[in-house]
């Protein structure tokens, strides 16, 4: 289903999701999210320990390396992550995406209504892209940089809980609801009855 601009005639409000004002609901996602990190973090070291990570060290220069790298491929994959939101958005018709940061969330955001389908597509999809692609990067990289590229992976996968959260509870609602996401919260209208 495509973008839609406006709202069509009949559809109501029957719910939102706001977790910069859902402090409850926020913090449920970020201990999810801390928990799917130790799990997947503590399950691969049974594989790649993470002592691997200081293996091959030349000098105090690749002590420093390694985090450095890390800190700046975090960052150019929270940019990436939301960019993948917003081509998605773009793949349903959105004309205008608006991409922003709250303090504690980046975003990418339209004032386009979205069908139940394509908005678990958006929602989904920088998981998915990036699971794929981090996972081949880790088939290819050195082992002692293995676990730079998975921490990347942790923080996609761990990242998404907000994402697999609104998946979860859309995907119980009516099949005609449409979304609209502002970025900071996601508003969700069905038909009226009568």
């Amino acid at each position: 289903m495509k973008a839609m601009q406006s709202l069509p005639e009949g559809y109501r409000e029957i719910g939102s999701v706001n977790l910069q004002k859902e402090k409850k609901t926020a913090l449920l996602i970020n201990g999810l999210a801390l928990l799917i990190a130790a799990v997947m973090v503590v399950v691969m070291n049974f594989f790649v320990p993470v002592s691997s990570q200081f293996q091959g060290e030349k000098g105090l220069l690749d002590y420093f390396l390694k985090p450095l790298v890390l800190v700046a491929s975090l960052f150019a994959y929270l940019c990436l992550h939301e960019l993948v939101h917003g081509i998605a958005m773009k793949a349903c018709g959105t004309k205008k995406v608006k991409y922003g940061f709250t303090g504690l969330y980046a975003f990418a955001a339209s004032d386009d209504y979205y069908g139940k389908k394509s908005y678990i597509a958006i929602a989904l999809a920088p998981v998915a892209v990036f699971l794929l692609v981090l996972a081949a990067v880790n088939l290819v990289v050195p082992q002692d940089w293995f676990w730079v590229v998975y921490f990347l992976q942790v923080a996609n996968v761990a990242g998404a809980a907000g994402d697999a959260f609104v998946t979860v509870k859309f995907a119980s609602m009516p099949k005609d609801i449409l979304v609209r996401d502002d970025g900071v919260g996601m508003t969700v209208y069905s038909k009226s009855e009568g």
